[in-house]
């Protein structure tokens, strides 16, 4: 498989709760917070939690962006 064929395999597929963690550098916590607030799409599989990739997607444009002045204080 190359890694075209991968990327294309990925934008059409789901990940789990702890791949979505890593992939964003977030705790598990806060990815069910998140779903639980409803600003992030999740699908159960039985006991298995999945994030579509174009629920991730959409999730991290959504986030709140840094403003200027914030950004530089920090």
């Amino acid at each position: 498989m190359t890694n075209i064929d991968v990327q294309a395999a990925d934008d059409d597929g789901a990940i789990s709760i702890k791949d979505f963690c890593r992939r964003n550098s977030i705790g598990t916590t806060t990815a069910y917070a998140e779903i639980a607030a409803g600003r992030l799409i999740a699908r159960k599989c039985r006991s298995r939690t999945l994030i579509a990739i174009e629920d991730e997607k959409a999730w991290r444009a959504n986030l709140p962006k840094i403003e200027a002045s914030a950004a530089a204080a920090a």
